[in-house]
């Protein structure tokens, strides 16, 4: 890196794809075939959109990746707090959090994986006629995105009876793993022997609400909420809103605006609280904040639906940076001027 040109700073993803490219097409095919479909996205298009990969920049990750190596005395020990560590900084605490669970289960998920692999339509239609407490399991195993796409593409007459036993189940039995395991079977041929996980919760019920349409989410929990008020409060208490995207630091809303295109921020502050507008505007130079308050007073009236959507598009990227360990969307910490 010299003086006068500095390279900018690589992400975690961008640092993980200058590693894999550097390593060849055989050994890096190798790597990513122990990878789940989220992590093959994000890498393939990270490596589409790397540019001008400076020769020190590939030199400090591998760098970066020998000193990691090297300082790791553990190895093979299986300590579940180291692993629980390497992985929250890899990828965030609820991504983590995710994948720890499914390590811990100490059986083989080959069948449970590669519904991941299916796009939601598929899946949804795989799972169509089982029982609703079968397909509630299912939902809560898959990424909470991948389970909004599924829950979208199920019958709208059972989708909150899903969304419900979603939201109470509390782990799972080996009797009803046993019947996901036997759904597995014939589905994908394989076998698979799997103990108790705490998957599902009300958390994970938030999670996949999340990332629905609002055309889908709104009578969904209408109908959540006439069955059981108590329940749909506790979700709805969960979810993260696009509001609550003021809790972030000035570091991580910095962050998120150089992610976010200025045409989708306009449409998603349409809608904004004030409070959050402000801090849009504190954290963007006094000339981007002035040109941005210009496009929001001359957008003239837009429609409802289009303002929830982009502000899903913006939550979706705050979502991803939070996974790759860019942003805490906790809120919290030190703020940067």
């Amino acid at each position: 890196m010299t003086e006068n040109s500095p390279s900018p700073k690589l992400s975690g993803a961008e640092k993980a794809a200058v590693f894999l490219m550097s390593l060849g097409e055989d050994t890096a095919a190798s790597v990513m075939k122990h990878l789940g479909p989220k992590e093959v996205q994000l890498l393939g298009s990270t490596m589409t959109s790397l540019k001008n990969i400076r020769k020190e920049q590939v030199e400090a990750v591998v760098d970066d990746f020998v000193t990691t190596v090297g300082e790791q005395t553990a190895l093979g020990i299986g300590n579940s707090d180291y692993i629980r560590s390497v992985l929250v900084k890899a990828l965030g605490e609820d991504k983590a959090g995710n994948i720890i669970d499914r390590i811990m289960m100490g059986g083989n998920t080959r069948g449970l994986e590669q519904l991941k692999w299916l796009d939601g339509k598929t899946v949804a239609e795989m799972l169509r006629l089982e029982h609703p407490q079968i397909i509630a399991i299912v939902m809560s195993y898959l990424d909470p995105d991948h389970a909004a796409e599924v829950l979208a593409n199920l019958p709208e007459r059972i989708r909150h009876d899903i969304l419900m036993r979603v939201a109470t189940l509390q782990g799972v039995q080996p009797a009803a793993l046993q019947e996901l395991d036997e759904i597995m079977e014939r589905q994908f041929t394989g076998k698979q022997r799997l103990k108790s996980s705490s998957i599902g919760g009300i958390q994970a019920a938030a999670n996949i609400l999340n990332y629905l349409d609002s055309a889908v989410e709104n009578p969904l929990m209408e109908q959540v909420t006439e069955m059981d008020a108590d329940l749909s409060q506790k979700i709805q208490d969960l979810m993260f809103t696009f509001n609550d995207l003021v809790e972030l630091d000035d570091r991580g809303i910095q962050a998120l605006l150089r992610e976010v295109s200025s045409e989708l921020l306009v449409l998603a502050l349409k809608g904004a609280d004030d409070a959050l507008k402000d801090k849009m505007f504190k954290n963007l130079s006094r000339r981007a904040s002035e040109m941005l308050q210009d496009d929001l007073d001359a957008r003239g009236p837009v429609r409802v639906s289009d303002v929830e959507q982009a502000q899903k598009e913006v939550l979706t990227v705050a979502k991803r940076m939070a996974d790759e360990g860019q942003i805490s969307l906790g809120g919290g910490g030190d703020e940067y001027i």
